[in-house]
């Protein structure tokens, strides 16, 4: 079978119109045959003016539409297995990946569309309403573009040879697909002015430019673009022969050119010459053909042909943006530009076309016309028009996690910016939900938290704080009935708990709340790991500071003591109640795991430090088997192929023969990294790790030998279990649903995978089937956190690519009851809570943690005993003194003769002579301390008076 496309084209007028039929010839049967998409025989002639027609008479045609449910990409469940489909199902996104270049667009007047993960997300800014298009290959999205009219946006995926669609909007149709434009990722799409063509830019490893006729799938022109990371391509407004592109320390000029052999695209890159060299981010064509572009520095850099005409920056040298700048519009004679400090300026675009420079530096000062501060947070990374004609408003993206409405008309009566949405900002650090309500509380280095409402789909409350969260717990209801608290760790060492509450009845408006209970700082790194003793009587808090902290459990939270672990900490897990003894597993991030007791704080004595030296302890010191296991299966496969090979081929291998077929056993170095972990038995865990030792869960028991120290501890699993799939994605978090029938995994990739699980089984040995849906980008989205409800209804995820989805868990018909509520309670205030004093909080960064402040107060007492002593000192001496005075008066008002003579009044000379030989000794210690620097600066001296 062979897939060809028909095409003829033809020039009118001097534009390109073309159009395309897709149908693949069959040799055997000698026929074409028209790919399976919905098309419409009677044709208008208004938008098919050139057809083409295949041997059946068929054509690609304006309202040809491809079928979305065969297209999108869908869970994959195990061969063979039970597991449903739809065991999840999409709920809600709370999250917005607002670092991802130009992710944001404009569909229509309040439709706005961004890409969150595996999904493009089309949201209704009046209702927050969202709608949601899956990517095709599973693997991501690129990049997205709209159509000048409007009517249609394209999706550039990721993956293996990933294709462009172009979607209809509003029907969301997958209208055309566009293959073979690169190998692994589209970094950018671009339609021209009139939409009759869309230009698109792969990433690494080929860097493709290519212009297509889309309407008619159909490549135009192509060539490799650059051998650096690119960022953008865009079509001239002004001329549609004339494309640029930019990126990674360049930006290139390009022209479609008719030579003899037909059209050709010719590039020529841009020569900074006495100008340093910067990324470039953004840029706008000029009628005259001349570019302007920003920089690294916040200057403007405009370019005649490939080479830089001026450096423009500001009166006295001043940059015009504070950090990375760049242009976005000339709209009536001024060309505007934006920076990451925040700031929209508009210039005369005069000005700007007329400039030269009379320096050396190439550089020429001017001022703004107008000017807007957008946010005193913001830092704006691509902005859109309104689509209605002659509009000022635009909406910007803010990397710090807005996306905002600005009116751009610089009048008197021009609004202030206005702030649609806020999302978190960057990788989500902590994520868990309420124990009794649907209600969830993430946080990340954005220094907010944030509680949402998974099941009426809103955020109640974000509150700031001084430094970045980076972990976060609910307490369960053992240490707070009502399930209102929270307690957070953040990148300074502080450990906050936040008391959350309604606020009817205690203010006017009834309101969600969050009041600060109390706050300590118990590291001086950032907390990774936050876990409450299986009864609720004693709190752990783990950092990257190499310590875990204890704290009782109370109205006040007091400090028991830490530990001191080998390495970094990544999670804290104390034993479950089926245990009989309550212990905490300490994992840290190269592959040192340290279990100890729950502390008594009864029984310890931390008179002069909180370490507890005499808290035992046992020591895992993981020590990678894969190699190992990947030698005993060469094995085991090479003695299966000679056994199952025919008699008269039959060779049993030597052991020469199968040492060279099996690969040697490798130790990787340095230790792959501990992704998570958690109790089996007592005494037994099972661990993920990543790196080299990807792709099995590893069983693993203390030793009983524990003499040896935890530098020098080597330690192997005594059993292992195969992850399907799993070599080059590891697993990065597992958490269990109420009745541990199902383990859900979240993956490397950004992928959500759930085993089904026999919950007496300890040794994982029914985790064979699974379902797996990739949900957070492929790339950069590493699934840290995930979560299911208080009553297994909805399961809650949150990646490192600042997205956070709901889904629902296979509903069950008693489980539907509860939702029909449509909002989630929100927990009740405590009594006189209103009539408390708010507790003080710990806003400088380099406050003391717990234990320099008890060793300061120790060294207070210290020094307070030894002047103390000192004084004490000091009275008996004085004492002395004034008696031996008084004896000297004594003896001078003795008659001469008998009066004692000086030399009788001295004490033993042995005492004076080894006063004096101390006081040599240390001064010829001194001298020989200081004899080079001596010997240094008489050199020194001695060339300065010969010279």
């Amino acid at each position: 079978m062979k897939i060809t496309t028909l095409t003829i084209r033809l020039s009118t007028s001097g534009h390109w119109a073309s159009s395309c039929c897709l149908a693949t010839h069959n040799s055997t049967q000698g026929g074409w045959k028209l790919d399976a998409r919905h098309c419409n025989n009677q044709v208008k002639r208004g938008h098919c003016e050139h057809l083409v027609m295949s041997d059946e008479g068929r054509i690609l045609c304006e309202d040809m539409y491809y079928e979305y449910e065969q297209l999108y990409s869908r869970p994959y469940i195990t061969s063979g297995s039970k597991i449903p489909e739809n065991l999840l199902n999409l709920s809600h996104s709370f999250g917005y990946d607002c670092r991802r270049r130009a992710n944001l667009q404009l569909l229509e007047e309040k439709t706005l569309i961004f890409i969150a993960g595996q999904l493009v997300i089309l949201l209704d800014i009046s209702t927050k309403q969202q709608r949601y298009i899956r990517s095709c290959s599973g693997c991501g999205l690129g990049s997205i573009g709209v159509h000048p009219s409007h009517k249609y946006f394209a999706v550039a995926e990721k993956g293996k040879k990933p294709i462009l669609v172009i979607y209809e909007y509003p029907s969301l149709k997958a209208h055309r697909i566009l293959r073979d434009g690169t190998e692994h990722t589209f970094s950018s799409v671009n339609f021209n002015s009139d939409g009759s063509l869309l230009a698109s830019l792969g990433s690494a490893p080929d860097y493709m430019l290519t212009v297509w006729n889309w309407r008619q799938e159909e490549v135009m022109l192509r060539c490799r673009a650059v051998s650096q990371e690119v960022y953008r391509v865009t079509f001239s407004p002004y001329n549609p022969g004339i494309l640029t592109s930019s990126g990674s320390g360049h930006i290139k000029f390009w022209r479609i050119a008719n030579t003899f052999t037909g059209l050709k695209l010719q590039g020529h890159i841009g020569h900074f010459g006495k100008t340093a060299v910067t990324d470039i981010e953004g840029y706008i064509e000029l009628p005259d053909g001349k570019v302007v572009s920003g920089s690294n520095w916040g200057n403007l850099l405009l370019w005649n042909g490939n080479s830089i005409k001026v450096e423009l920056c500001m009166k006295g040298g001043q940059c015009c943006h504070a950090g990375v700048a760049q242009p976005f519009a000339l709209e009536d004679g001024q060309i505007m530009t934006f920076g990451s400090d925040g700031l929209i300026r508009s210039w005369d675009f005069e000005t700007i076309c007329n400039a030269e420079s009379g320096s050396e530096s190439n550089k020429f000062e001017m001022e703004p016309m107008n000017e807007m501060v957008v946010g005193r947070h913001a830092c704006l990374s691509s902005i859109v028009k309104n689509s209605v004609p002659d509009s000022a408003v635009w909406f910007a993206q803010d990397s710090n996690g807005a996306i905002w409405k600005l009116d751009l008309s610089f009048t008197f009566t021009t609004p202030d910016p206005e702030c649609l949405i806020f999302f978190h900002a960057g990788p989500i650090k902590g994520l868990d939900v309420c124990k009794n309500s649907h209600l969830m509380a993430t946080t990340a280095m954005d220094r907010t938290i944030r509680i949402f409402d998974f099941l009426a789909k809103t955020e109640l409350l974000s509150s700031r704080f001084n430094q970045g969260g980076t972990a976060l717990h609910w307490a369960p209801l053992s240490v707070h009935s009502s399930g209102g608290l929270l307690v957070a760790g953040f990148e300074d060492g502080v450990v906050r708990l936040l008391e959350l509450f309604d606020s009817t009845g205690i203010h006017n408006k009834g309101d969600t709340c969050m009041r600060l209970k109390q706050a300590f700082k118990p590291h001086h790194g950032p907390v990774t790991s936050i876990a409450y003793e299986r009864d609720g009587k004693i709190l752990a808090t783990g950092s990257s500071d190499c310590t875990v902290f204890f704290f009782t459990v109370g109205e006040i939270y007091e400090p028991v003591g830490f530990v001191q672990v080998p390495e970094k900490v990544q999670i804290l897990e104390w034993s479950p109640h089926s245990h009989h003894e309550s212990r905490l597993l300490i994992l840290c991030q190269s592959g040192h795991i340290v279990e100890v007791p729950c502390p008594d704080h009864n029984s310890l004595k931390t008179t002069k430090s909180y370490q507890l030296l005499e808290l035992p302890r046992r020591s895992f010191c993981f020590k990678s088997i894969k190699s190992k296991i990947k030698v005993l299966l060469s094995v085991f496969f090479l003695s299966l192929m000679s056994v199952t090979q025919p008699k008269d081929e039959k060779q049993v291998p030597d052991d020469e023969k199968l040492e060279d077929d099996v690969s040697p056993m490798v130790i990787p170095r340095p230790h792959s990294p501990l992704h998570c972990g958690f109790y089996s038995e007592p005494g037994q865990f099972w661990l993920s790790m990543g790196g080299a030792d990807s792709g099995f869960l590893y069983h693993c028991k203390f030793s009983e030998k524990q003499d040896e120290g935890q530098d020098q501890r080597h330690d192997e699993p005594f059993d292992f279990l195969k992850v399907l799939n799993a070599d080059d994605d590891p697993i990065c978090t597992i958490t269990f649903n109420s009745n541990r029938q199902l383990m859900l995994c979240g993956m490397h990739s950004g992928a959500i995978r759930v085993y089904p699980l026999n919950p007496k089984n300890h040794t994982l040995n029914s985790m064979q089937e699974y379902w797996e849906l990739s949900i957070h980008d492929s790339n950069y989205g590493h699934l840290q956190h995930i979560c299911c409800s208080f009553d297994d209804m909805f399961v809650l995820t949150a990646g490192d690519d600042g997205n956070i989805f709901s889904f629902n868990l296979f509903p069950h018909q008693e489980g539907q009851k509860s939702l029909r509520r449509k909002r989630a309670k929100v927990p009740p205030p405590r009594d006189g809570i209103e009539n408390e004093d708010l507790a003080q909080d710990i806003d400088d960064p380099a406050a003391d943690s717990i234990e320099m402040v008890k060793q300061k107060l120790e060294k207070a007492h210290l020094c307070q005993d030894a002047e103390k002593k000192k004084s004490e000192k000091r009275k008996k001496l004085g004492e002395i003194q004034n008696t031996f005075k008084k004896l000297l008066k004594d003896n001078c008002d003795l008659p001469e003769h008998s009066r004692l003579t000086f030399a009788e009044l001295q004490l033993d000379k042995c005492f004076e002579e080894e006063t004096n030989r101390e006081t040599l000794c240390k001064i010829r210690e001194v001298q020989e301390q200081m004899s080079w620097e001596e010997e240094y600066s008489q050199m020194a001296l001695k060339k300065l008076q010969e010279w």
